[in-house]
């Protein structure tokens, strides 16, 4: 079919060129036109017409070729076979509810019933499914599969997150690391983590201590005598935990940016990365995060209590990811989330959680509340005046 449309054009002379045509397959390949006919409309019109005087020639080729797709033939006409992108006929699957058909469908009632309904359907389930309210499928309201909407299910086969309401996935994911050279948007950012600062002459002695010169030179008859010392340096300690991926990429720009200031403000800084919490192993780069985790334990052995630990996270979750072993929506973790936060915050004294979520919508996530107490009420919202308040409790 989108062949037959470059080559219409070209009868009605549009000079459309075959690098142009190639553009358009390449932006329908990365879903630029998503399912909407009208968005590859435009799409194709801003690829292939190059002066406004041939859209018009564009206009009735382009209501030519895909005049009636989707409508019925004429009685006794068989159906055409249409060449539609694999992405379209993929997105066709999702099922997207209004808030009262939502409301309508209901939570199997706890993380021992959910797992335990999983094991069964997979046991009982011959084939695949779509459209329903129980097996493993796409587009239905079943707790389990995806493209569909439960209140609370278990995400198989599905790209990326929809409704934001899985306590489980079971898919591969991939994050990314966070850019600690990004340009800072302000510089406020780093003049509220100065708060955090006491300094301390460390090293070898390679500064000029001009009062000591001074002195050392009157003392020595006006012969010149120089005295060194060692270079001032922050000595405070940081031990910064991200929290990556999921409903963390609303917010790669502002941790980036908080990270970035971070890495220039301390000198003695390490930083690891969690997903939503913490649990028995952490690691330093995303990309190898499978196969290079750092274990916990190792993490409160080699670095002492003396570190100051800055939590970032949204801290929205399933409340099993934080109360229940097995509960991490990634793998199956032994200990429940927060028995790994109590052993964490035992060691360091000084901890505080900076939350990007606007402290306002707090409230409708039980997940927030739950680490709000854990956390002994230190948590802040990750703006100027939550990171300075959030420095003076490190401080304290």
């Amino acid at each position: 079919m989108f062949t037959n449309f470059f080559f219409e054009l070209r009868q009605a002379g549009v000079p459309v060129s075959l690098k142009e045509y190639l553009t358009l397959m390449e932006a329908m390949k990365r879903g630029l036109a998503d399912c909407s006919v009208e968005d590859f409309y435009y799409l194709s019109r801003s690829c292939l017409v190059k002066d406004e005087r041939n859209l018009d020639r564009f206009d009735r080729v382009f209501g030519h070729v895909f005049k009636g797709i989707g409508e019925p033939p004429p009685d006794g006409e068989e159906v055409p076979v249409v060449d539609l992108p694999e992405e379209w006929l993929r997105k066709l699957a999702e099922r997207f509810l209004t808030d009262e058909e939502k409301a309508q469908v209901q939570a199997l009632g706890g993380w021992q019933k959910l797992m335990e309904t999983l094991a069964q359907r997979l046991a009982e389930q011959k084939g695949r499914h779509q459209g329903g309210s129980k097996w493993v499928g796409t587009a239905g309201t079943s707790p389990f599969g995806a493209y569909g909407y439960n209140p609370e299910g278990v995400r198989i086969g599905q790209k990326e997150s929809r409704h934001r309401r899985a306590v489980k996935v079971w898919d591969k994911r991939e994050f990314r690391n966070l850019d600690d050279s990004v340009e800072l948007g302000t510089r406020n950012i780093k003049v509220a983590l100065r708060r955090l600062r006491k300094f301390a002459r460390t090293g070898a002695a390679s500064e000029l201590d001009l009062p000591g010169t001074i002195r050392a030179t009157a003392n020595n008859a006006g012969w010149l005598d120089l005295k060194l010392v060692p270079e001032r340096h922050n000595a405070v300690k940081v031990l910064l935990f991200l929290d990556i991926g999921g409903s963390m990429d609303d917010h790669i720009r502002l941790c980036e940016e908080l990270f970035s200031a971070v890495r220039t403000e301390f000198k003695h800084l390490e930083h690891f990365y969690f997903h939503n919490c913490v649990y028995e192993s952490l690691w330093k780069d995303n990309h190898r995060r499978q196969a290079e985790r750092t274990p916990t334990w190792d993490v409160l052995h080699t670095y002492p209590a003396d570190y100051k630990l800055v939590f970032v996270g949204d801290a929205a979750m399933s409340p099993y990811e934080i109360t229940h072993p097995g509960g991490s929506v990634e793998h199956w973790n032994e200990e429940a989330g927060q028995v790994w936060l109590q052993r964490v915050l035992s060691v360091y004294q000084k901890a505080v959680w900076l939350n990007p979520v606007p402290e306002r919508h707090w409230q409708y996530m039980e997940s927030t509340r739950i680490l709000q107490r854990l956390m002994g009420g230190r948590m802040y919202p990750l703006t100027l005046e939550g990171l300075d308040a959030a420095m003076r409790e490190l401080v304290r």
